[in-house]
């Protein structure tokens, strides 16, 4: 059974996290009205992963606010859903977002939570998400934003730059104060925290965002924000 959504996906040497995504959604009881992939570069691989699982597959550069505006706009249904490669959105990430979009919803995000064992860590922190967005703050992507399509295009979508793309958009969305946060958790990947550690990661990624905040350009952000990830061993085998 199909819904009234569009999927995009943005991905950049991404193909072992989309190939779990797109298996994910293949198991789901309602199916997308249409499923997009943004790629940047060429990946043979992921060329037959959305040619198996019927995908529209888009060129793209490797900018992820250009991707997902670029998706968006290949996109005909009424409803828009992004999701990151890595994420792993609820079962019922479709139905919920019908439901939330036919009580009034403009638009909206997931509730976050981290992927893998529970810990306090997680718990901690996941806490901290949930009380900085019920306070106003930005939601990010990787909580899987949703929004009506004519509400997307009025608040002027994404911008194309390669950090912090989504913060115009979500403050677009809740000056019309029908953003909705939903109860259903979205599972972030953890790789980038464990590798940079937990509360490391989390004050650096604050610091970036007040520094967008007071005017700082994301292009010059985000050069600061690879070279530090970069910089640090990654304990994944």
């Amino acid at each position: 059974m199909s819904t009234g959504v569009a999927i995009v996906i943005p991905v950049f040497d991404d193909a072992e996290a989309l190939a779990r995504l797109l298996s994910a959604i293949a198991t789901w009881q309602l199916a997308p009205a249409e499923l997009v992939v943004v790629a940047a570069g060429e990946d043979p691989v992921i060329t037959k992963l959305c040619s198996s699982f019927g995908c529209r597959l888009i060129p793209g550069r490797a900018n992820r606010g250009e991707q997902l505006d670029r998706g968006a706009r290949h996109t005909v249904a009424p409803v828009i859903w992004f999701l990151h490669a890595d994420a792993d959105p609820p079962a019922d990430g479709l139905a919920a977002i019908m439901a939330a979009i036919e009580a009034g919803a403009d638009g909206g995000c997931f509730r976050f939570e981290f992927q893998g064992p529970r810990t306090r860590t997680k718990r901690l922190l996941e806490r901290f998400v949930g009380l900085r967005i019920r306070c106003g703050g930005i939601a990010y992507g990787d909580q899987g934003l949703f929004a009506r399509r004519d509400v997307y295009v009025a608040a002027g979508g994404f911008r194309h730059q390669p950090l912090f793309e989504e913060v115009s958009l979500v403050r677009g969305l809740r000056k019309r104060r029908r953003f909705r946060v939903l109860e259903q958790p979205l599972r972030v990947a953890t790789r980038r925290w464990e590798r940079d550690g937990w509360w490391r990661r989390t004050w650096r990624n604050r610091w970036l965002a007040l520094c967008y905040a007071c005017g700082v350009p994301a292009e010059r952000l985000a050069g600061s924000y690879h070279r530090h990830v970069s910089a640090r061993p990654s304990p994944e085998p």
